[in-house]
């Protein structure tokens, strides 16, 4: 595995004093067709009971991944899901939603989960709202014989012979997310064909090319050569990121990513005008 660069992620505060672990690239294009990846990692309480109350976006594609506790999704759509551990969702905003994302009551005990943003291509950006979650979906998982299972999220995966398809197939830039668990001591190795691909670690150690690589940080690997995944005696847990580049200019504000300061205006001005819609009153 030739790890090209790494990339640390920082603490920061969302929604209603939602504390994050955050990591965002706006500007350069590094993680192209990815935009951003949090986490939400805590047993107490405090530090999500906020949630995210309703907001908007345009422009985007928000992929949601629940290990434990869970939250309540509702939007202007009306759309009206627990989005709980095990659980994906994805919501391809296009010309716009309105949603809100709220701890389940349940999840006093602790919430653990990932919101992943990707970048829509301009000719996409504008088309009507979709959305998709896997509650009544089962994810594929495969387990090799060297300590490793793949859950395939989303788009399609090679691992250990088997072919496996995500419930999620049409993420933008071709994009493809998997849920990597390595024991101990373990391997597993990826075939993978996009041009971007990344590891984020939450969990244990990676070690490659002589060194050890910890959680909370984003490895940007080179994606010409296979990718072997070799785990320290602490094992590891990992979203591995894939997709094909968009490369188009970003203009990013807020909830809002566009191609064009007008673009922006727009956007938010329609939202303040109400065009976006409202979560309807259950």
């Amino acid at each position: 595995m030739n790890i090209i660069k790494q990339y640390p992620a920082h603490k920061t505060m969302d929604g209603d004093g939602v504390n994050i672990t955050r990591l965002a690239d706006f500007r350069r294009g590094h993680f192209d067709p990815f935009l951003m990846l949090d986490e939400l990692k805590s047993d107490d309480q405090a530090d999500y009971i906020g949630g995210f109350p309703p907001h908007p976006h345009r422009g985007i594609e928000t992929f949601s991944y629940i290990l434990k506790g869970g939250m309540e999704h509702k939007d202007q759509l009306g759309n009206i899901k627990a989005i709980q551990a095990g659980d994906v969702q994805w919501m391809s905003t296009g010309s716009g939603v309105i949603h809100s994302e709220m701890p389940l009551a349940d999840s006093h005990t602790g919430l653990h989960g990932f919101q992943i943003w990707l970048n829509m291509p301009a000719s996409e950006k504008m088309r009507p709202a979709r959305y998709q979650d896997t509650t009544s979906t089962p994810i594929p998982e495969h387990t090799n014989s060297t300590g490793a299972q793949i859950r395939a999220l989303a788009g399609e995966w090679l691992f250990a012979g088997q072919s496996l398809a995500g419930p999620i197939e049409e993420l933008a830039g071709s994009a493809a997310i998997a849920d990597i668990s390595i024991e101990a001591n373990g391997s597993a190795e990826l075939a993978l064909k996009q041009p971007f691909v990344g590891i984020y670690l939450y969990s244990g150690e990676l070690v490659a090319q002589g060194k050890r690589y910890s959680a909370q940080q984003l490895l940007l690997l080179d994606s010409s050569k296979a990718v072997n995944l070799v785990t320290s005696n602490e094992g590891a847990g990992m979203l591995v990121l894939a997709g094909t580049p968009i490369k188009e200019d970003i203009v990013h504000m807020g909830p809002f990513v566009m191609n064009s300061e007008a673009e922006i205006r727009q956007a938010i001005d329609d939202y303040q005008s109400g065009r976006f819609g409202e979560i309807p009153p259950v």
